[in-house]
């Protein structure tokens, strides 16, 4: 041999499963920013006609999933920037980072409007009964939001895209901090004489779902920029992977992180002891292409080279 043997180029279906994911994400991002600025206008005109403490909390809720919206379009762009000398693992942690500070966001409005909720409710005197209607305006968002999440859901099962079913995710909560407003309004023009109080027992229902939204967001992000172990069916996929390589004997030690978007593999495989250099190496490099072809997700393998001996694990 003369010269250092060239990598294994990927095949072009990784490079376009990258792109075909960034495009399915960003365009439910847009989606989701022109759908919740829709329902906060909506829920906010209901506000102005109405004065309903639960579609004032559920249009607050669509705004601040608006802004993680934005800040997620804002990431992906960032997030697809390649690895550079000061960032040499990319800049996917990006993404966490940013939703850990809207679910801390979101976590804290909702303490506060719970904590305020509680106050008007005690000290709620008789009122004026709600307008029987008001409850359509919360019927609406329910009904969308219901609806983006099953086109969502889908999709982000067809791509295998771990953004897309967090945002579906984020379109089934925001459909059910409606439904409870809805609700709420609805026992309403049931019972005028008691609709307030249920008016305001819906806005506490939506505090609490912001609060514990708000919470597990945090905490799911902190996993990440702690680089938390992932899913177990995450290793199946690389060992697998892994074992398709013709010489590969076996797999040992395997390590993942997750960076948002982008994952990094680390993975020890095991070879005939009696191999040649330039056979293992070449080896290496055709595991970290069957990796990435099951994972397209994965920017970067790292593959150590060890010496198969039976029985030694």
């Amino acid at each position: 041999m003369t010269q250092f043997p060239e990598p294994v180029p990927l095949p072009a279906s990784v490079t376009q499963s990258r792109l075909l994911r960034r495009r399915s994400v960003l365009k439910a991002a847009w989606c989701g920013v022109f759908l919740r600025l829709f329902v906060v206008i909506f829920e906010l005109y209901g506000v102005f006609l109405f004065e309903s403490s639960s579609l004032l909390l559920d249009a607050l809720g669509s705004a601040v999933d608006m802004i993680f919206s934005l800040v997620l379009i804002f990431c992906i762009r960032i997030a697809a920037r390649p690895p550079d000398k000061n960032h040499p693992f990319g800049h996917g942690r990006f993404e966490p980072l940013a939703g850990l500070q809207l679910g801390m966001l979101l976590l804290f409005i909702g303490i506060g409007m719970f904590g305020i909720q509680s106050y008007l409710f005690l000290q709620m005197e008789t009122g004026r009964p709600m307008n029987p209607q008001a409850w359509m305006f919360a019927l609406v968002p329910t009904v969308l939001f219901e609806f983006c999440y099953h086109m969502l859901h889908r999709t982000a099962k067809k791509q295998h895209s771990t953004a897309l079913a967090a945002e579906a995710k984020h379109y089934r909560v925001d459909a059910l901090t409606s439904l409870f407003a809805m609700i709420a309004l609805g026992l309403g023009a049931y019972d005028p004489s008691w609709s307030l109080k249920y008016d305001h027992v819906g806005a506490l229902c939506i505090a609490a779902v912001m609060i514990i939204v708000g919470f597990l967001a945090s905490r799911e992000n902190i996993h990440q920029l702690m680089d938390r172990t992932p899913d177990q069916n995450y290793f199946s996929l690389v060992q697998n992977a892994a074992k398709r390589v013709k010489g590969v004997m076996d797999t040992e030690k395997v390590r993942i992180q997750l960076y948002g978007p982008d994952a990094h593999v680390d993975i020890d495989v095991e070879v005939d002891p009696q191999l040649p250099v330039e056979d293992a190496h070449r080896i290496s490099q055709l595991v970290r292409a069957e990796i990435q072809k099951d994972w397209p997700a994965v920017q970067d393998v790292t593959v150590h080279i060890e010496p198969f001996y039976p029985d030694d694990h």
